[in-house]
This record gives C-alpha cells, structure tokens and sequence, in this order.
C-alpha cells in the first residue's frame, strides 16, 4: 500500500505504521510526498490530503493536528462514523469523512494528559476527566474498532490487499505491592502494627499476626504456590511486578536485604517474567528509581527490562523519559486505578510517542485493562457483578484481536478480610481469557 500525503510528518509516520500495520494488518506500507508517483500508483493508494487524485484511492481529508509541533487545547465534538462513536469527523460534499489518523493519535499518543486538568489525590489523571469518558467508548477498544471498520472500506476497494490478521492474546500480570502480611516485617513494623490491631480492637488482625509468626498457619499473602497453579493449568506464563524499594507511607513491601523476599522472587523468576515496581517515592526521587532496578536485577542477575508504577502514578512525559534513561524498554501501566478499559482507546501494544521532543521512542506501552482493585475499591463491585464485567472487556478484545492484560496482586487471592470470595473473580476471568 501507498500512503501519499504532501507533507510526512514524523507524526503522520508513526500513527500510519501503527494503525495499518498493528491493527488492520497491511503487511506493507510505503510512504510519498509526490502527487505524481501517488496517480501513477497502480496499487492500493490512501490519500491523506486535500485534494482528490486521479486514479483510484481512499481519500481521507486531514484535520490537521499530524502537521503540527507540541500541545494545544484541542475541541472536541463527538459524533458517529459507521456507527462508531468518533471525533475529528467533518462534512465533505453533503457526506461525513472521518480523520482515523489524527483521533488514533490524539488517544495513543494521550495528547489529553499533557493538557491541564484536574487530577486526583495522587495526582493522577482520573478517567472522568477522559474524552473516551465523556465520549462513552472507555469500554470499547475504539482505536481498534475503527482500524477493523478502516480495513473493511480499504478491503472493499482494493480486494487484492495482502492482510496479516492481528491474533488475540492474553498475558496475567502480578503486582507485589507487599510479598506477605506479617512476614519478615521485623521488629519495629511488628511491634508498631500489633499495637495498632490492639489499640483499634482489630483481633482478627493480632490473631492471625501471632499464627503466621509462630509458623501454626500460612502468611494469608502466600498465594504464590495458587497462582502458579492456576497459571499452569491454563499455560500461561505471567509476569510479576515487585515493589522492591525503600519503606515509605506509601511503599511498605519488605526490606530489599530480606532472605525470605530474594528467595521468593528467586522461585518466581523460575516460571515468569519478573518486572520493577516503581515506588511511589520514585516519582518524586528519580535516583530510587535506577536504585530499585539495579538492586531488582542484582537479585537474579538479569536485566529488568519491564515495569509497572506503583499507584499506576503516571506523567506525561516523565515518567516514561525517566524510563527510557534507565533502558527499560516496556512499560504496563497504561491504564486507569477507577476504571476499567482502555486508556489509550486500544488494546494493540504501542510504542510510545513523545510529544515534546516529537519522536517515537523504544519505549514499547503493554495496556491493561481490568484491575481487581477497581472492581472493588472504585466501582464498588460484588464478586459476581465484577465477573460479569470482566467477561465484557474479555469479549471486546478477543472481538478486536487485541492483547489483554489482567492485573492482580497476590493479597487480592488470599480469600483474607475484604478479598473474601475474590479469589473465584480471578480464577473466572484466567479461564474466560484463555477461552476459544
């Protein structure tokens, strides 16, 4: 296929490549500035300008925001487009045309995010403050969506076009945000916690505490040996994201010296892939951050290559620079703490696109789309209920051939105090991803 367009930005070049290669499958892509070579193209041919060619091709006028540098505030007027919920679409000749490139790019790129907005107590941007929100689509995979319906018009013009179809896929990621409830805490975190369980009358806490530590009964955290089974069941080899940093009111996993913890990631390491959780203090501190990766990979002696935010706390573009600096090459935080679906308006991994230095960097994005703790913390969900939505996001990625991540933490499966009766909204949800 021939993309001609008289002006290639490197914009135009990376939503272009994304979108026809990732999601609707053309297996080549060649670009022109030249209106000549683009009439004498005797092949598929995407015309994105202002002007109609000659010879046959698919015309789609640009709404401008791929030729131009850095951010602005950008109006939004949602309308539908082959009955898909879509914006940046316009009139042309008394008929609607659609700007599939720039709104792709205004939702991947998350241009919203580098705008000013209200955020919320972590300082993080909240999905109510999403155009895909306001928009109604958070739960559809849009960008997705709208490369499947790009693909069907291309198709219906050039039946001769070569598709390699996009094939589902399904990855179970693990956060660690704290490795045991009461082992290995030592003895100031102990003795400052049983005397906060006594002072608020929580026995069922100071109970089990004294249980765990004279070994009657299992750290009700220790579902290790659970998720390795069910992950072997259903042949999936996950990932785990280990918060491994200093104790902060925010980051309160174990000591990094601990031997029980090395041990566990040691074991983990055996049969997934093991990632850095970045502490919350990192964000304001970027020298934990390289800190926590060396003393990570010093653990295994391997690479981290991967990471997750604790808090999911994201900024655009810090956090991801701070990354990039650090060589990590894949990042799995795109995706909201309140609620399910997708972030960038896909479920394709991206690589991300930065809007500052306006380059596409090596930084590959993994989004996820369903956390246990917004079922329960945000959306107020029962067990059953939050299975039910579960299968809806299942269902819309395997109906667009995308990539699904699920992210979990090994407390959410202990069936232990709030998590009573979730361990069955995990297992149901592995079984439903791996369904055909």
């Amino acid at each position: 296929m021939l993309f001609y367009t008289p002006t290639l930005s490197p914009r135009i070049r990376y939503i272009v490549n994304y979108l026809l290669r990732d999601i609707v499958g053309i297996v080549k892509v060649e670009f022109t500035s030249s209106i000549n070579e683009a009439e004498l193209y005797t092949g598929a041919v995407i015309n994105y300008s202002n002007y109609q060619l000659k010879n046959k091709n698919y015309w789609i006028t640009p709404h401008g925001l791929l030729n131009e540098s850095g951010v602005r505030g950008v109006e939004i007027y949602f309308e539908k487009w082959e009955e898909l919920p879509s914006f940046f679409v316009a009139r042309r000749n008394n008929q609607t045309f659609f700007d599939v490139f720039a709104a792709s790019f205004y939702l991947v790129s998350r241009y919203e995010e580098y705008l000013p907005t209200i955020r919320d107590k972590y300082d993080r941007f909240d999905s109510a403050q999403s155009i895909a929100h306001k928009g109604g689509f958070l739960r559809t995979a849009i960008v997705n969506r709208w490369g499947i319906k790009l693909r069907e018009h291309l198709l219906q013009l050039f039946p001769n076009l070569e598709i390699n179809y996009p094939v589902y896929s399904y990855t179970s990621t693990i956060d660690v945000d704290n490795a045991y409830a009461y082992k290995g805490k030592g003895a100031m975190r102990t003795l400052g916690a049983i005397a906060k369980s006594i002072i608020t009358g929580d026995f069922e806490d100071f109970i089990t505490r004294f249980k765990v530590l004279l070994k009657l009964t299992q750290d009700p955290y220790d579902t290790y040996q659970f998720l390795d089974n069910i992950h072997k069941k259903y042949s999936l080899r996950p990932i785990f994201f280990f918060l491994f940093a200093d104790y902060s009111t925010n980051d309160k996993n174990l000591p990094v010296d601990n031997h029980s913890f090395i041990k566990l990631i040691k074991s983990i390491a055996d049969h997934a892939d093991i990632g850095i959780h970045p502490s919350f203090e990192s964000n304001r501190y970027p020298y934990k951050l390289e800190k926590e990766i060396k003393n990570l990979s010093k653990v295994f002696h391997k690479e981290i290559t991967k990471s997750r935010q604790h808090f999911l706390k994201l900024s655009f573009p810090e956090t991801y620079k701070q990354l990039i600096e650090l060589d990590i090459e894949e990042d799995y935080t795109m995706g909201y703490a309140s609620d399910v679906g997708f972030r960038a308006g896909t479920c394709t991994p991206f690589y991300f696109y930065d809007l500052d230095l306006e380059i596409e960097t090596k930084l590959k994005i993994f989004p996820f789309q369903i956390m246990e703790a917004t079922l329960l913390y945000y959306l107020k969900l029962n067990p059953e209920s939050s299975i039910e939505l579960c299968k809806q996001i299942i269902k819309e990625v395997k109906e667009v051939n995308g990539s699904l991540y699920t992210l979990w933490h090994n407390e959410t499966v202990s069936e232990y105090r709030q998590w009573k009766n979730w361990k069955r909204v995990f297992v149901e949800t592995v079984k439903y991803s791996t369904k055909h």
